[in-house]
């Protein structure tokens, strides 16, 4: 058997994209705090919508890695659904191994609905109670890479924590999803254990429970970040740019430049963390990988869904050769 380069761990799910059409957005003065409004009580018409099986932090991150060059699995819980077969269809098809992927009898797999308008989206959200079981490798996989899962996730996530703990050949990225988010107190020994964090500006605050509106420096969110215990954190800000700090040096590293205007951005985030373990997993150093990051966003937000964007690791390195001259890594 092959050894696991790069193992997810986290929900999957169907995404059902609608791409709205008659819709306002409101924005506080500063652009901050946006709400996309439609007429309640209304028929709302929509340009299209388009249905995408087996994604969700982690199927997206496994797929990534795949192309990346990876030997890749992901370890997740489905229904026995149509809908199930059909990630688990899609999973295969894109190469990654499904070993560790349970099917859960009467039970249905999880189904999103985001409401895409403007380059922007707004996900309506409901996972499905799953009895989480930890995956059993023949051998350990060189990295974990854990996100989003269920809100009655915590003993398992403990778990993974006591796996990484007592094999610590095992490098662990841990992306958080909504739900970790939320219980971050909680997870504790599941930090400490984290060699590479990922998170924006705004989940930090969330996390750290500083005030939304509160301002910080970048050196200061990032060095509370560390005091939580991962070694490595990478915190992104959007269309600004991303930093990455080993707890000694904090790299700055500015966008790639879009080809055209971003068609629709889920995935951005997802294609960014899971290219830059990638990177790390590969033996790049961490400015190498905050090189690598921005090149996958930007081209999964040319397309619609978090996936078909994806780049191999030819073509990403063609986009590096061909990169501005300031596109690089800068200590801050």
């Amino acid at each position: 058997m092959t050894k696991i380069d790069f193992l997810a761990i986290g929900d999957i799910v169907t995404d059902a994209f609608i791409e709205l059409q008659d819709a306002t957005v409101n924005c506080n003065i500063d652009k901050n705090n946006c709400q996309i409004c439609m007429n309640f009580g209304d028929k709302i018409p929509y340009k299209d919508v388009v249905v995408i099986p087996a994604v969700g932090n982690s199927p997206n991150a496994s797929v990534s890695a795949h192309r990346l060059g990876l030997h890749s699995a992901l370890a997740t819980e489905l229904g026995d659904d149509r809908t199930g077969e059909e990630c688990l269809e899609a999973l295969k098809t894109e190469g990654v191994s499904t070993e560790f992927v349970n099917t859960h009898k009467d039970k249905k797999t999880n189904y999103h609905y985001v409401l895409s308008y403007e380059a922007e989206r707004t996900i309506l959200i409901k996972h499905t109670e799953f009895a989480y079981k930890l995956p059993e490798t023949a051998e350990n996989p060189k990295w974990v890479y854990l996100s989003s899962l269920g809100d009655n996730s915590l003993p398992y996530q403990k778990q993974i924590a006591t796996w990484i703990k007592q094999n610590p050949d095992i490098k662990l990225a841990f992306q958080p999803g909504t739900f970790q988010i939320k219980s971050s107190d909680d997870l504790g020994d599941l930090y400490a254990v984290t060699e590479v964090f990922f998170c924006n500006r705004e989940e930090a605050k969330r996390i750290l429970h500083i005030d939304a509106s509160e301002s910080i420096d970048i050196k200061d969110l990032i060095q509370k970040m560390h005091d939580k215990g991962p070694k490595i954190v990478v915190i992104t800000d959007g269309p600004k740019g991303a930093y990455a700090s080993d707890g000694t040096t904090v790299w700055f590293m500015p966008p790639y430049p879009d080809p055209a205007p971003p068609k629709e951005r889920t995935g951005a985030g997802d294609s960014f963390s899971s290219t830059f373990t990638s990177a790390l997993v590969l033996g790049k150093t961490i400015p190498e990988a905050l090189t690598w990051g921005p090149i996958n966003s930007m081209s999964v937000v040319q397309h619609v869904g978090a996936q078909k964007g994806l780049l191999s690791r030819e073509k990403l390195e063609e986009y590096l050769k061909n990169a501005p001259e300031d596109y690089r890594p800068e200590e801050i």
